[in-house]
């Protein structure tokens, strides 16, 4: 089996929902059980892909033995891909220098690492207590960090500047514009970040004759802001329908061998969803 991880970089409000919710907000974001690290599921990676590659593949045999039969035929074979959740990695964050910072924490970095191949000996920046480790100083103001309401102690690190070295050529390949806003903020400031700074947005809809807002039909909808970047993996085998030879490299690259512009989670019509995916080539080799 053969491992691809890959980034999806939110071009514009992100919202993989829960349905609806008891609590503030109607329509939250998904987040796990455990961490409470907000993610968008593999399932629906898994069937946008899908969907994409119904449309362009010439053969549908292809996309039946890279993502399994459909259901009614589930017992033939299984599908030779496997996508897992993508999981937050940084979070933009409004910023009193330099408008808005990329955040994330030692956590993040630590549980990226696991999936990033070649990044064995990357080193995760040590904040003891509340603090902040910046790839570069344009978000330092008085030798602090300002996110929202918060205030930071923070410094330039070598650690920081090193994951940015790794990440900006994916998220900003043709400018430095991420490096400049790169930051690792300490575990428990990421905590509060991924609980209150998403977006959340008062949705409405109308009534048809007096075009007032229609009764009871005011919700707050949650959303990953745009900007966000979240890290998954695709795992592939060799292709297990008859008649279909693929090895695992073959696999990966029919489901995602380059970037591509596409729609996730729910309220497309709304102009939600839309992201960048964007396959990680492994470290030391040139992006395709």
């Amino acid at each position: 089996m053969k491992t691809r991880p890959f980034l999806l970089h939110a071009l514009s409000p992100l919202h993989a929902g829960t349905g609806h919710a008891a609590d503030v907000i109607d329509l939250p974001t998904a987040r796990m059980k455990a961490t409470g690290v907000p993610f968008v599921p593999g399932s629906s990676i898994r069937g946008v892909l899908r969907d994409v590659r119904k449309a362009t593949a010439g053969d549908a045999t292809y996309v039946l033995a890279v993502f399994g039969p459909e259901t009614g035929n589930a017992s033939d074979h299984a599908g030779a891909l496997v996508i897992g959740d993508a999981r937050l990695l940084a979070l933009p964050v409004r910023s009193f220098r330099g408008t808005f910072a990329w955040a994330t924490s030692p956590l993040l970095l630590t549980l990226a690492k696991r999936d990033f191949d070649g990044l064995g000996n990357q080193p995760i920046p040590s904040i003891p207590g509340r603090g902040a480790r910046l790839a570069d100083k344009n978000c330092i103001f008085n030798s602090h960090l300002y996110l929202e309401d918060l205030d930071l102690p923070a410094e330039e690190s070598k650690e920081a500047a090193a994951w940015a070295r790794v990440l900006a050529p994916l998220v900003f390949p043709d400018d430095d514009i991420f490096a400049k806003r790169f930051t690792v903020v300490d575990d428990e400031t990421m905590t509060f970040l991924w609980e209150t700074a998403t977006q959340v947005d008062a949705r409405v809809r109308l009534d048809e004759t007096t075009r007032t807002v229609a009764s009871g039909a005011l919700w707050l909808e949650e959303s990953l802001p745009p900007e966000t970047l979240l890290i998954g993996l695709l795992v592939a085998d060799r292709s297990r329908r008859k008649g279909v030879v693929m090895d695992a490299d073959g696999v990966l690259d029919f489901a995602l061998k380059s970037e591509e512009t596409l729609q996730f989670g729910g309220k497309a019509s709304t102009g939600r969803g839309r992201c960048r995916m964007i396959p990680v080539p492994p470290q030391g080799a040139s992006k395709s």
